[in-house]
């Protein structure tokens, strides 16, 4: 009894004597402080269990769906709910613009959508894949399946996409509209070049099928118009024949001219190599990747990239720099999802320790935490942590400003490392075209990180950048924030068949344009 009243007393005193050092502690440090250097705490302890659980259920969900095969007969009730919900809209007076209901947190975009509140939210629940179709290659999916799903899907059935983004997260509907990009895309274009047709609710409540040969210039318009056009309810999509492995080869280089020469070389052999991708981590220090499928592999070279417990894709690549040239084969599903784990290099800003031995081994299953959790448990202050302090931007160059571009970055934001993938753009019509005649080869730049750069300063240098591309005649992805005017924006892209099909489907009344949605400063 003495002793535990003892025990007690000591832990009432422990309490007394640390509360009021961790306030001391904190009001020194500051709120700030606080949340840019153990947000950890709060993502370990509650969103990594929740991710885990949430992916446990949709893989029973879509399971289930699948062996019921519900998916195709479920898809003509779900048009016609989005149908209905855009007939009451016209039928109301159309007092304000549309948007899909989906709200901004459940994106993988880490832009802030605050323009949905102004506008009529329609519902467009569809997360299915609907058939596949061997005969003519193609694969029929509702636009919130994810690339996790396709995978899981397509892989099992010897089948992949052309292009296939690397994150489980990323959407169909997002990439359409959007982007999407991937290193297979030096021959096969961007994720939009890949599809074959798009089903699409309009303004006036119909529904209309769009490719190449039906309705070709509202199909060529929809890639980039960010849901401006019409709701998209499913995509017809290309498939390819998949194979077990990728065999990667790895070539450290250590000058920037030596880079760009191997990367530049290694993009052209497009009929050689199946995949290209070069991580810069200096501006005079990268590794340049190709890869190829294959059905055989080397066994004591067979690396399975994707198992909790192995060293985050970046950091093993990194390796290489110490190691040399190297060559391995990565098990498919392995390959690409490679920077699902730490969100390319995202992760480390939020759990330091996340790529040590003892860490992934007892809490790697867990990784990464649902990035759309990420953003629904942002604070305010954490927001704004986020934009004075990350660079988040996809800058879209032609291929021989490489060299160029990478000086621009290195005085920019001196932030590594560096995405950087390589694909062809080729001349149809749309808001994103080559400049000139003719397809052209470019590269996409990622960055995505804390910039080191003494003179970073968010808007200041994400508008040095944006003219930067506009000079050099490239693109900005518009899944971050653009601070471009409109005037830029329209000199950017091209918005003469946009306009056009704006025009033809009675679109100005019925949705926001383009820049409205993915500008900060009109957003705000």
């Amino acid at each position: 009894m003495a002793l535990g009243l003892g025990l007690d007393v000591s832990l009432k005193n422990v309490f007394i004597i640390t509360v009021p050092l961790l306030i001391s502690w904190a009001r020194y440090r500051g709120l700030e402080y606080i949340i840019k250097h153990y947000r950890w705490v709060f993502v370990c302890l509650f969103l990594m269990p929740i991710s885990v659980v949430y992916d446990v259920y949709m893989f029973i969900r879509n399971w289930i769906v699948f062996k019921l095969n519900s998916a195709p007969k479920q898809h003509a009730n779900k048009v016609k709910d989005v149908q209905q919900q855009v007939k009451k809209w016209n039928e109301n007076g159309r007092q304000s613009k549309m948007c899909t209901a989906r709200p901004g947190w459940a994106t993988v975009s880490f832009r802030r959508g605050l323009y949905k509140k102004q506008l009529r939210n329609i519902e467009v629940n569809m997360i299915d894949i609907l058939e596949i179709d061997e005969k003519k290659r193609t694969v029929r999916v509702e636009p919130l399946v994810t690339m996790g799903q396709i995978t899981a899907f397509l892989n099992p059935l010897g089948w992949t996409l052309p292009v296939l983004p690397e994150l489980d997260d990323l959407t169909v509907g997002g990439l359409i509209m959007g982007v999407g990009i991937e290193t297979s895309s030096h021959k096969h274009g961007l994720f939009q070049h890949c599809c074959v047709s798009y089903e699409l609710v309009l303004a006036d409540g119909s529904v209309v099928t769009c490719s190449e040969t039906e309705r070709p210039d509202l199909f060529y318009a929809v890639p980039w118009s960010y849901g401006t056009l019409g709701f998209l309810v499913s995509a017809e999509i290309k498939i390819i024949p998949s194979k077990k492995f990728v065999r990667m080869e790895y070539f450290p280089v250590h000058s920037k001219d030596e880079m760009v020469q191997k990367f530049q070389e290694q993009t052209l052999l497009q009929d050689r190599n199946e995949f290209v991708e070069t991580l810069a981590y200096t501006l005079d220090e990268a590794v340049v990747m190709t890869g190829n499928l294959t059905d055989e592999a080397e066994p004591d070279k067979i690396n399975p990239i994707g198992y909790f417990w192995k060293p985050w894709f970046f950091k093993h690549v990194e390796g290489f720099l110490r190691s040399g040239p190297a060559v391995e084969y990565i098990p498919i599903r392995h390959y690409y999802h490679r920077h699902t784990r730490s969100i390319f290099w995202e992760l480390q800003d939020i759990i330091p320790f996340g790529n040590n031995p003892i860490f992934r081994y007892l809490f790697g299953w867990a990784v990464p935490p649902k990035i759309s959790l990420l953003k629904l448990t942002q604070g305010e202050t954490t927001k704004k942590l986020y934009e004075k302090y990350q660079i988040i931007q996809d800058m879209l160059v032609p291929l021989d400003k490489l060299s160029e571009a990478m000086e621009v970055f290195e005085k920019e934001i001196q932030m590594y490392p560096l995405w950087l993938c390589p694909f062809i753009l080729y001349n149809q019509p749309g808001m994103v075209h080559p400049p000139q005649k003719g397809d052209q080869l470019y590269v996409d730049i990622g960055a995505y990180g804390s910039p080191k750069s003494s003179t970073w300063e968010a808007v200041k240098t994400t508008k040095a950048l944006e003219a930067y591309v506009i000079k050099s005649g490239g693109f900005q992805m518009l899944y971050a924030d653009s601070y471009l005017s409109r005037e830029e924006f329209r000199k950017m892209f091209d918005h003469s068949l946009y306009d056009r099909m704006r025009k033809e489907l009675d679109c100005e009344k019925a949705f926001p344009e383009v820049y409205d949605k993915v500008n900060r400063k009109v957003r705000d």
